[in-house]
């Protein structure tokens, strides 16, 4: 299957941000990327790379995207073959709106396949609100948080101001820090100085229960 020059760059860019970040970009970031009106463009590419083997996803999970084959040729990237099932508590609930308090009392447990995340989450929170539906998530999704302090801008990541935990895009610049939201309704989040904020995790990708 031929691929169009926007999908070959669609394959490096997807190759580049795997090798920088352990995981695939969105489809929402992929359409900013590469100035696309809307997600449905970039569905598309990624539907054309699919069928031409280059790439396989897993239905209804966010991010859960694999090349199988390099930008450079048709070698086959050597893909884990690892069973194992992924045990990921639910620590409480994040906010895609404002910010909320953090609920970390929850016992439940949801048993995961590891190669629906990448890279592997270390906890699941369960998502109020809808702030970020461009972004995919959307209220009750569960989504998953590589536990880190570090992001970049762009990133969606898990952050903390003054006890409150959200979920947002970080855009980092001009000496100031700006929380996101994906959804025009919603404000962005200036964060002011002298708060107390930190970046509690990175979104590695979603569950929605009963989907």
């Amino acid at each position: 299957m031929d691929l169009t020059d926007t999908q070959r760059a669609i394959h490096g860019f997807l190759a580049e941000r795997i090798e920088a970040d352990g995981f695939a970009p969105s489809q929402a970031e992929i359409a900013r990327a590469f100035g696309f009106k809307g997600v449905r463009a970039a569905q598309y590419h990624l539907e054309a790379l699919e069928a031409a083997g280059i790439l396989e996803r897993s239905p209804g999970r966010a991010r859960s995207l694999r090349l199988l084959q390099l930008p450079d040729g048709p070698r086959q990237l050597d893909l884990p073959a690892d069973d194992d099932v992924l045990r990921l508590p639910v620590l409480g609930q994040v906010a895609a709106g404002s910010p909320i308090g953090a609920d970390i009392g929850s016992e439940q447990v949801v048993l995961m396949d590891r190669t629906f995340f990448s890279p592997a989450p270390d906890y699941l929170l369960k998502v109020k609100g809808d702030s970020m539906r461009d972004e995919g998530i959307f209220d009750g999704d569960l989504i998953g948080v590589h536990r880190t302090s570090e992001a970049r801008s762009g990133q969606v990541v898990i952050a903390r101001i003054d006890d409150e935990i959200t979920v947002k895009l970080l855009k980092m610049g001009q000496g100031r820090i700006r929380l996101l939201p994906r959804n025009p309704d919603y404000a962005p989040i200036d964060v002011q100085p002298g708060q107390d904020f930190a970046i509690e995790g990175l979104y590695c990708g979603l569950v929605r229960p009963n989907a």
